[in-house]
Parts: C-alpha cells; sequence; structure tokens
C-alpha cells in the first residue's frame, strides 16, 4: 500500500492533493491514504481563523473550507493529527476523533484507528511542560494564555496510548520524540538548521512524552513534522522479551508545504488486502477508552497518572478481553468508521466575508453518537459545564502561562541551558511568553550512532516549482543524492538566515522571537526572496 506522508500542512490542500495527483500521473502509480503530521489548519471561516495562536497578520483562510462545505472532496483518504497552530476550536469538537470533511478524518487528541489492516496512531499538539500534568479545560473564546495551551499535549493521552499493547504499524506526532537525532544523521540535519546545536547537544530538542512512547510503542514507522525540515533516522529498540527480537522504527521528519521544499515524501507499508479499504476503529484503543473513562479532567488542576507505587487502587488500564467483547458489543461487531460528518458552523463566503465573526462553544453530533455507543464522556460537553465556573474564571494568567515553581512534573523544567538561537523559519509573536519552551530531560540510554538511515530522494520538477521526496519506500540510502538535494534546498535559506541575524544584531527589531513553534506563514516573503 502507499501512503504519502506530509509535514506541516498549514491549509494548503489544493497544492498537497495536486502534488499527490501529479506524483501519481508521473509515476503510473496510485496513493491509498494520505497522512498529515500537523498544523493542518482546518479553518471553516473567520471566527476559526481567530482560534489561532499566530498573529492576526498571519490568519488567512487558505482552501479547507471548500471541502468543508462540500464545493471540492478530498481525492484520497486523509488522516492528521493536530500541531500548533490550529483552529482549536474546530478540533475541540472531537476529542476523541471524528471527521473534519468528507474523506477527511482528524485523530482527536490521541487515538488509533486502521485502515486495510494497518494500525494507525497518534497524538496531537506539542509538548509543555507545565500544561502537562493539567486537564482539557480550554473553550472558545480563547484568552491569550488558553489559546496556546490549548494545543498543548495532556499526560492523559500519553498514559492511555501507553496502555496500549499490541505491535503499532505507523505512529504521528507534531513534533519530534526528543533524542531521535541520535539516531539519524546530525552532521547533515546541523547544516541545514544549526540554530538547533546547543538543543541538540544538550539533547534538550523535541518532546520527552514522545519520547517516552517511542520507546514503548516501538512502532514500524514515526513521522513528525513541526522543525520544518526533512530528517531520517533508524532506531533499533532492545527487546523488551528475553529471546524475543528487537524491534526498529524508521523516523521521518518533513518539512512545511512551500516551493522547493521537502514536504511530502510516498511510502510503500505491508497491508492486510483481505481488509476493507475503509477507515475502521482500532478495537484495542476503544477498550482502553473505556477502561480509562473515570480519569478524565477538564480542570486546570495537576495531577498525576495512576501509578504501581501503592497510592492508587487501580493502575493498568490495559484493554481486557471482556472491555473488548463489551466494545464489539456496542458496536455491533461493526468497525468500520461511519462516515457520519456534518457542518457545525457556517462555512466561508469569499463574496461575503464577516470579519467580527466570533467563535463559539460546539458540541459535535459525531462525538455525541460515538459516546452514546460506547458509554463514553464527551469531554467538551463537560467543558461547557464548566466554563462559567468559579474555577475557570479564576485562574491566574501568570501562573497559566509559566506553570508554578511547586509543581511536580516527570520531566525536568529547568531550561537555562537552551539554546538562545534564532530560528528563521519562526514568525515573532508580540505578545509570547518565553516560558514557552520545552523542557529538559538527558536520556542517558540514547547514544549517537554513526549508522545513518538515509530516507533521501531525487527532486522533480512539480507543479508550481514545487519539489517532494520521490522514492516509494524508505530503503534508499544515497548520501550522494541527499547532499545535493540539501545544497538545492538550503542555499537561498542559509542566506536569508544571515540576513535576519544581522538585522537582530544591529537592534532594528525589538520583537521577541518565538523558538521552535516554526510558525509558517511567510510564504509570500520567502517567495520574494
Amino acid at each position: 500500500m502507499k501512503i504519502a506522508v506530509e509535514g506541516c500542512c498549514h491549509g494548503e490542500l489544493d497544492k498537497i492533493y495536486e502534488t499527490i495527483q501529479f506524483l501519481e500521473k508521473k509515476e503510473n502509480t496510485k496513493v491509498d491514504l494520505l497522512l498529515c503530521c500537523g498544523d493542518f489548519q482546518a479553518v471553516r471561516n473567520e471566527g476559526d481563523m481567530k482560534c489561532m495562536a499566530v498573529p492576526p497578520k498571519y490568519r488567512q483562510m487558505q482552501t479547507f473550507y471548500k471541502y468543508y462545505s462540500g464545493e471540492k472532496v478530498a481525492p484520497v483518504l486523509t488522516i492528521f493529527i493536530g500541531g500548533n497552530h490550529e483552529a482549536s476550536n474546530y478540533l475541540q469538537e472531537l476529542p476523541y476523533g471524528g471527521w473534519v470533511a468528507p474523506n477527511i478524518y482528524y485523530m482527536g487528541y490521541a487515538g488509533v484507528v486502521q485502515f486495510r489492516g494497518v494500525r494507525i496512531g497518534g497524538i496531537s499538539g506539542i509538548f509543555k511542560s507545565h500544561d502537562y500534568r493539567k486537564g482539557h479545560f480550554e473553550h472558545p473564546p480563547y484568552r491569550s494564555d488558553t489559546i496556546r495551551s490549548a494545543y498543548h499535549v495532556r499526560n492523559i493521552e500519553v498514559f492511555k496510548l501507553k496502555q496500549l499493547k499490541e505491535p503499532m504499524d505507523i505512529f504521528l506526532s507534531h513534533d519530534w520524540p526528543r533524542g531521535i537525532y541520535h539516531y539519524g544523521n546530525k552532521k547533515k540535519l546541523l547544516k541545514k538548521k544549526g540554530f538547533f546545536s546547543q538543543e541538540v547537544e544538550n539533547n534538550t530538542l523535541g518532546s520527552p512524552a514522545a519520547s517516552e512512547l517511542l520507546h514503548h510503542l516501538q512502532p514500524s514507522f514515526w513521522f513528525s513534522a513541526h522543525l520544518h525540515v526533512k530528517f531520517a533516522a533508524f532506531m533499533q529498540h532492545q527487546a523488551n522479551v528475553e529471546g524475543q527480537s528487537p524491534k526498529a522504527t524508521k523516523f521521518l521528519a518533513l518539512d512545511k508545504c512551500l516551493p522547493h521544499r521537502e514536504f511530502l515524501q510516498i511510502v510503500n507499508v505491508d497491508h492486510d488486502p483481505s481488509k476493507p479499504e475503509q477507515l475502521e476503529y482500532d478495537l484495542e484503543w476503544l477498550a482502553v477508552l473505556k477502561e480509562a473513562k473515570d480519569l478524565l479532567n477538564v480542570t486546570t488542576r495537576t495531577w498525576n497518572m495512576p501509578d504501581d507505587k501503592g497510592l492508587h487502587a487501580k493502575w493498568d488500564f490495559s484493554a481486557t478481553d471482556e472491555t473488548k467483547k463489551e466494545v464489539l458489543d456496542d458496536l455491533c461487531k461493526d468497525l468500520i468508521i461511519p462516515c457520519n460528518f456534518s457542518t457545525t458552523a457556517v462555512c466561508y463566503d469569499p463574496n461575503n466575508p464577516q470579519y467580527n465573526m466570533v467563535a463559539s462553544h460546539i458540541i459535535n453530533p459525531q462525538t455525541t453518537e460515538f459516546c452514546a455507543r460506547l458509554g463514553l464522556v464527551d469531554l467538551n460537553a463537560m467543558v461547557r459545564q464548566n466554563e462559567n465556573s468559579e474555577e475557570y474564571e479564576g485562574i491566574d494568567d501568570d501562573a497559566e502561562s509559566t506553570g508554578s515553581a511547586e509543581e511536580h512534573s516527570e520531566y525536568s523544567t529547568d531550561t537555562s541551558i537552551l539554546s538562545s538561537s534564532i530560528n528563521p523559519d519562526e514568525i515573532a509573536l508580540d505578545d509570547d511568553d518565553e516560558q514557552e519552551e520545552g523542557d529538559n530531560t538527558t536520556n542517558t540510554e540514547e547514544t549517537s550512532t554513526d549508522y545513518t538511515y538515509d530516507l533521501s530522494s531525487n527532486l522533480r520538477a512539480l507543479p508550481e516549482s514545487m519539489v517532494v521526496s520521490s522514492n516509494d519506500t524508505l530503503d534508499s540510502t544515497n548520501d550522494e543524492e541527499l547532499d545535493r538535494s540539501e545544497s538545492s534546498h538550503t542555499e537561498g535559506e542559509g542566506k536569508s538566515f544571515e540576513r535576519k541575524r544581522l538585522s537582530g544584531e544591529n537592534g532594528s527589531s525589538g520583537v521577541k522571537i518565538k523558538r521552535r513553534n516554526q510558525a509558517i506563514y511567510a510564504v509570500r516573503d520567502e517567495e520574494d526572496g
């Protein structure tokens, strides 16, 4: 089965689908599935744009609304996770996942689905320690702090994914697992993104929560985005059971959807031809959701997940045979995900723009139906019940944005050794706090290796000067090709970086720069430069 993997989408659906169709025609092949690794931007209207954590000047409608309205239909089944530049109000309607448009499926805060026998898991958002142990309490209209915290990963999602025991084929995350750069060619990575050198050296780049999931799930493939660079790695895991062959993960991160950037690659994945060509629920995942349904938290209170240290009566929430049977009974033994998309908000009309539109808090009938069938609780509905509570209204803004110094976290919160470098792919966020940095955790088990698993590819002449990766598998090891592609992609970008650094040193700009958010919206600036 051929799967197209895409990095940061940023609402450029038309261009992504055009690129896939170009490759299909050129190679006389057929792409069965598209996986998008975040910053999807499912923006339906002007109100949704105001729910994205970007300065107003970068809020653009892009093309998703055409697929939401039915003007267009996705030509290939599309599955995506959330990143850190999303219309969070829309994604919040679907905490367990669901259709955001016909043939376009969102995986929720965390989720697992199956397609033609391929098991696909994912987690949305990015890691920030000061929000990690809180509940999903945010709701529209968002404040200046909650518009960002809404896309921060929570420990409950990681905990539920760690209950899984069955093999995982593919896993998606927006930010990289911390330490994965030790298993690829760091020299080539830092040649393209030299401003990451301090974090790579200190092992502070990426998400410690994602790293934890990588070691637990050990999927065959792990795809990410966020850092706006193509990077491949090969990680050999230790065997969990004596006598069992160790597993290995092929990691691939891709760029954002822009001309001359490696934002898309087609991979071959083994599948079960006897399975239906329809998206299916994952039985074990649904059983875990039922087991853990009483752990939900929609408040700002911090909490730790149950463990086996003697403080909790129950700490194992993995799927049991009994719970799996209950799930099958709930679904009448039909695991196919129903195509029950329906619009829940007005769609953008280019002939009649509504610039004053404000997003409202909406309950999505897909989630209502899903929860009713499985006996679960709609997180979004719980948030609505609490949105006028004294607890939410009484949140201290400073504490919310920076976290409490007294809070315990399983991850270190010392950021003193983080690099002060500037990423030229980022935009200035004047109202951003500097505590939006990842926290430092050194994993002593992850050691550097000279072995490089190269996913390089030839460059192709695509419509509108777009460039994507062309190899159909993850088995290319031609370093010479990668060298050529790197030089063609980074020469101008490196010069642009030098100019920006010099202007900052001369004091021409006083704005703060948000690092590693990799905000993306200066497309025209890049094309003009």
